[in-house]
Parts: C-alpha cells; sequence; structure tokens
C-alpha cells in the first residue's frame, strides 16, 4: 500500500502547504533527505491556537496542535517529492512554547510522532528533540520539523 493510500485509508488529507512568514521555504530537497522548515498548527492559514503550553494551552492541546504542525511538515514534503517517495522518517524536532515549570514537551511533541507512526508503521520510527521554548513565531504553541528520507 502506498503512503497516499495509507492516509486515505486513515482518512487523513493533507493540507496545503502554508506560507512561509518570512525569508525561507517550506522544505528543501539534499541527495536522500527532505528537511522541512519549522512548521505551525496552521488549519486552512489560520493559526489554530496562541498561547504557553501549561497556562493558556493544555498539554493535550498542544498535543493535537505537534499532530497538526507535522501535517503541515509531511504536506510540504509532499508539495517538494510527492508523500509516496518518502522512505522513512528520519528525525522530528518539536518545539514547545512552554509556561514557567512546565515540563511536558514530550508528551506534546508524540502527537506528531504518532501521527507519523500511523500514517508509515516502522518506516515512521524516528529520532527526536523535544525542547521547552520561551516563545515561538506569532504566539504559536508548538513548531515541527521534519527530516525524511526519499528515494
Amino acid at each position: 500500500m502506498s503512503w497516499s493510500e495509507r492516509l486515505k485509508e486513515l482518512g487523513i488529507e493533507l493540507p496545503g502547504v502554508a506560507a512561509p512568514l518570512a525569508a525561507y521555504v517550506p522544505a528543501v530537497q539534499s541527495g536522500k533527505h527532505v528537511y522541512t522548515s519549522g512548521q505551525l498548527p496552521f488549519v486552512d492559514g489560520v493559526l489554530a491556537a496562541t498561547g504557553k503550553v501549561g497556562a493558556e494551552i493544555s498539554p493535550e492541546e498542544a498535543k493535537g496542535h505537534a499532530r497538526t504542525s507535522a501535517l503541515n511538515a509531511l504536506a510540504a514534503v509532499h508539495a517538494l517529492v510527492g508523500i509516496d517517495n518518502v522512505t522513512r522518517i528520519v528525525k522530528v524536532v518539536g518545539f514547545v512554547a512552554s509556561a514557567e515549570g512546565f515540563t511536558g514537551q514530550p508528551a506534546v511533541v508524540n502527537g506528531a510522532s504518532e501521527l507519523l507512526g500511523e500514517v508509515f508503521g516502522d518506516a515512521g520510527i524516528h529520532a527526536r528533540s523535544a525542547v521547552g521554548v520561551a516563545e515561538l513565531p506569532i504566539g504559536s504553541p508548538v513548531e515541527v520539523e521534519l527530516i525524511v528520507e526519499v528515494q
């Protein structure tokens, strides 16, 4: 089964590629790898939420926003090389805008990791960083970037 068929089976539709907020592109390919820029939880061109996790945003809500950010990263990969050319997810980096004292970043970034596992199975197993930060662009609670191997 192709990845695009797997997405359909799961009832997941890749969104359009989010427009960059500054001087960069959503994804670039170098050799057999695609590197995405950090993706925010945009839905239909609108940031889904603003605020810090552990204050205005609950960890469970943030986990959903990490999932949305990962979908946006996959959309950038798909637009560049086609989702069916992915051979594995190599690395996920998740940034979480964290309220003082919030230390649950790994559980938040699981929203991205679990989505990739659902879609890619064993090929979705990846290395990962989950980083707490003071602020993210335009007040986003999360940001996710991917490194993906392609054929």
